[in-house]
């Protein structure tokens, strides 16, 4: 099972409730996204479905070995006192449709025969969320009453970017457990388990562009955001007065097989400019956050509206060249 980073404060509260003998039967796990909630409720799940078919050889914390029966049921997707709830695809048969935008509510209708049958291997099963935000108003109604009233060894965890909202009895009826973002050790270390191969360079950058967020970061491996970071470190010192940075740039990620590495562009421009703010003070300030402003409208704008990434690069990179001027 892979070690968890970060989030201390909450992995020991959920310890300790699991050693004290006082384990709650629902659990919020709250915080920004990609800081590691559903890594850690995969892992509690694990824990408690281990302890519930064989405690002996567990070591003390959340750790299960690899040789525990539980594991390759649980990596197969096929433990029977497990269920995980998470949006399905929008066509089985067509991967790339993607995912559909909530979690239905039949999918929360599906688990009374599950909760209604007894255990299979132990006397706990477990039911992952992930993310609770997901679900239709419908369904959140449908697992309130799962809520109120779970059949013992019941547990329940549900993972949430947004937790304020969230239905009022909903969050009245579990334990919160708060996850922050990770600071900059506990994010290269993600990323380097993540990804062996990449460059400390690119790790680097990799840290500031995921802001605290391993999730986050991971999603911008293989654009090579460091390059990105450069070429707009570089347009920011000296102005580009001749267009000749932002024009190759533009030509760079205009091609249809560089959307990614543009869209990425559109994200690492705007936060380039709101670190720059921070260190203003006075009149540059005001252009500072002027610029932000601008270019946070023209990336929302780019894709929203489908603006030719060229000129949008050409535009963008002007506003950053600003700065040197």
């Amino acid at each position: 099972m892979t070690s968890l980073v970060g989030n201390v404060a909450a992995r020991e509260a959920f310890a300790a409730a699991l050693t004290g003998g006082a384990l709650h039967h629902a659990w919020l796990l709250a915080g920004p996204g990609g800081v590691g909630k559903a890594t850690f409720a995969r892992a509690v799940a694990l824990r408690l479905l281990a302890e519930s078919h064989r405690r002996d050889g567990l070591p003390p914390g959340l750790a299960v070995p690899d040789a525990h029966p539980a594991v390759a049921l649980f990596a197969a997707g096929s433990h029977p006192d497990f269920r995980l709830l998470a949006r399905l695809p929008r066509d089985a048969d067509k991967p790339e449709a993607g995912l559909a935008r909530s979690i239905k509510v039949d999918q929360v209708r599906a688990l009374q025969p599950f909760l209604g049958l007894a255990t299979s291997l132990g006397p706990r099963r477990v039911i992952l969320i992930d993310a609770i935000d997901d679900l239709e108003r419908e369904g959140a109604n449908a697992l309130l009453k799962n809520l109120e009233e779970p059949p013992p060894g019941t547990v329940f965890l549900l993972v949430s970017h947004a937790p304020g909202r969230l239905l009022p009895t909903i969050r009245s009826r579990c334990r919160l457990l708060r996850f922050a973002a990770l600071p900059d050790d506990g994010m290269g270390e993600v990323i380097r388990r993540a990804d062996p191969t990449l460059s400390a360079d690119e790790i680097a950058a990799l840290v500031r562009a995921g802001e605290g967020s391993p999730g986050r970061a991971l999603g911008y491996a293989g654009l090579d955001v460091a390059g990105l970071d450069r070429a707009i470190r570089a347009i920011a010192a000296d102005g580009d007065a001749d267009n000749a940075q932002r024009a190759a740039l533009g030509r760079a990620l205009a091609p249809k097989a560089a959307q990614p590495r543009y869209e990425a562009f559109l994200e690492r421009a705007p936060a380039f400019l709101a670190e720059a703010a921070k260190v203003c003070t006075g009149p540059p300030l005001a252009d500072a956050l002027d610029l932000h402003a601008r270019a946070r409208d023209l990336a929302g704008a780019a894709l929203g509206l489908s603006l030719d990434p060229q000129a949008t690069v050409w535009e963008m990179a002007g506003l950053v060249a600003s700065l040197a001027r």
